[in-house]
């Protein structure tokens, strides 16, 4: 025996039992924008070329391991509620870990708040949208104050006198956390109260009350003495809120302190334990007699705040679309550095079935996402309205309900490894099923539809000539929405019916979209395995024939 074959000290009491091998690596020092071939089309697409240096940027500070940190460490440390100091004052005080803060910060000071609203142009909502996307893919949980200081603008806008005061801070690019008065911040974020007990989505059976007060220089001043079951982002600077007036139902805007400094009474008396979100705090709350101010007439609260719904139901879906992102760029990474059986597992034609599957319903959700933020660029053009007011009741239905089993099967992909507590795949799990929860449930959006249908008949005309764009392009596409039409024609059970008529809208607007749009390859594999395959399918069914080595390629992120 040769010295060098005389085992060491260590291997002689085995204390050296293996070396690592045959492992990925963690995924991060990648770009988020450069490695997603469908968002930069899709940005291209729909007009927010000009915002691509901007997004390539924050594309690399998203994908940096500092930054993907943060997210971990905002979920790892979750909020808690103080609800007095140490003298026994009231304070109503929920502290973040400075993780929470420093994406909340970032997402401020780029815009992902207001950009659309102070920056209006060809293409802003998508711009927006795109970096809201791949913030999202983070950290989902404090994209809920952003959204909704984004989506609470339009609707307060329909009160001059209260936009004049507040629109200048809520636009602002300043995150400010302090609990202080607004007069004291230069920036100031907006969040929502509208659910109640007894009612959840039902917000008509709400029994908070309303008590006119008079007129102050802010508006209609009103006093609410009620509870909320459901307080999204307690630490913002006011909500928009919904309560019995004497007229009815309407809606309010809720300061979290009054004019003269002293805190309203709104009162926390705990924080929700959600099974995701964790980074987000959501609490249940007592109205004690607080100050408001009516935003609206009264007796028209939903109709008020619908626009706001309208938005955060958007951000939904391209929350959800960015969760699939995540998921399916973490199984891809996975599955490209690990090998069982002698092959790596993406050249396992099983695996590759599974996984181009994933890429599949990723790159339509954001393709639908995409387009209604487009649309939301062009309101002004009666199809793109109606666009927005029917697609985005269909969008938030399907790719919402669709992101659970995506993440469980991208959580399959990586095996019992992504089960563990220290990968982002029980967290991405967990948050999957809250877009289709939030902001109305599945239900709730088919619902919606009917009700767009019925009261907007031109939102039905729209919705076709937009799924007929792409006419001829694919026969599999055409036999499909010839069978939608003539589902239309039957107004028999139309209720009972709404979830199979709205699972075949969304199909019917991804494959017509991705027919038109994407490469032809991935159409055809999208056409043929959801449409001639009775739409929603265990993934890793796809038919023969689809080039799974190249929707892989396509998709997988691009570390270096």
């Amino acid at each position: 025996m040769t010295a060098a074959d005389k085992p060491t000290t260590d291997d002689r009491y085995l204390a050296v039992t293996h070396e690592v091998e045959n492992q990925p690596t963690e995924l991060e020092g990648f770009d988020l924008f450069a490695s997603d071939a469908a968002l930069r089309e899709g940005v291209a697409r729909h007009g927010a070329s000009w915002a691509e240096g901007d997004l390539g940027v924050f594309g690399k500070l998203a994908g940096s391991a500092d930054y993907l940190e943060l997210g971990d460490l905002a979920n790892r440390h979750q909020p808690e509620l103080w609800t007095h100091d140490r003298f026994g004052h009231r304070v109503d005080l929920v502290k973040f870990h400075p993780a929470y803060h420093t994406l909340m910060r970032t997402a401020i000071e780029r815009g992902m708040h207001a950009s659309p609203w102070t920056e209006p142009r060809a293409g802003a909502h998508v711009a927006r949208a795109a970096h809201t996307y791949m913030q999202s893919q983070v950290e989902a949980g404090h994209g809920c104050p952003i959204t909704m200081t984004f989506a609470a603008l339009p609707t307060l806008r329909v009160e001059p006198a209260l936009a004049k005061l507040w629109e200048p801070k809520i636009t602002a690019r300043h995150y400010d956390p302090r609990n202080v008065p607004t007069s004291e911040k230069a920036g100031v974020t907006i969040g929502m109260a509208m659910t109640e007990k007894q009612g959840g989505s039902d917000v008509r059976s709400n029994s908070t009350r309303a008590i006119p007060l008079g007129q102050t220089p802010e508006g209609d001043a009103y006093e609410l003495v009620g509870h909320k079951f459901f307080v999204s982002a307690p630490m913002c600077d006011a909500f928009l809120v919904l309560g019995q007036a004497p007229g009815g139902l309407t809606c309010f805007l809720l300061p979290r302190f009054r004019p003269d400094g002293s805190r309203n009474p709104i009162q926390i008396q705990r924080l929700k334990r959600k099974m995701g979100n964790a980074s987000n705090a959501s609490c249940e709350t007592d109205l004690r007699g607080a100050l408001a101010w009516r935003v609206g007439p009264e007796g028209r609260g939903v109709r008020t705040i619908i626009e706001m719904v309208a938005m955060t139901r958007f951000d939904c879906m391209v929350g959800s679309s960015a969760g699939m992102r995540m998921a399916v760029a973490q199984a891809l990474h996975h599955c490209r550095g690990r090998s069982a059986f002698g092959k790596r597992l993406t050249d396992q034609p099983l695996m590759q079935n599974v996984l181009a599957d994933l890429v599949l319903e990723h790159e339509a959700a954001l393709a639908l996402a995409l387009r209604v933020a487009s649309a939301l660029d062009r309101r002004d053009v009666a199809h793109e309205d109606h666009l927005v007011r029917l697609c985005t009741a269909v969008g938030k239905y399907w790719i919402c309900k669709r992101g659970p089993q995506h993440s469980a099967e991208a959580m399959e992909c990586i095996g019992g490894s992504g089960v563990m507590e220290d990968s982002m795949m029980p967290r991405l799990f967990r948050e999957s099923p809250v877009n289709a929860i939030w902001e109305g449930s599945g239900n709730v959006q088919c619902l919606d539809v009917l009700r767009a249908m019925g009261k907007t008949p031109g939102v039905v005309d729209a919705f076709f000539a937009e799924v007929g764009a792409a006419k001829g392009g694919h026969a599999s596409l055409d036999r499909f929405a010839a069978s939608l039409r003539e589902a239309f024609g039957d107004h028999s059970d139309l209720e009972y019916r709404a979830r199979d008529l709205v699972d075949r809208m969304a199909l019917a607007l991804q494959a017509s979209l991705l027919v038109r749009h994407a490469p032809a390859h991935l159409a055809d594999a999208f056409c043929r395995s959801r449409l001639d395959q009775g739409g929603a399918h265990h993934y890793g069914a796809l038919p023969r024939g689809v080039d799974c080595a190249a929707l892989i390629a396509r998709a997988t992120p691009d570390v270096p």
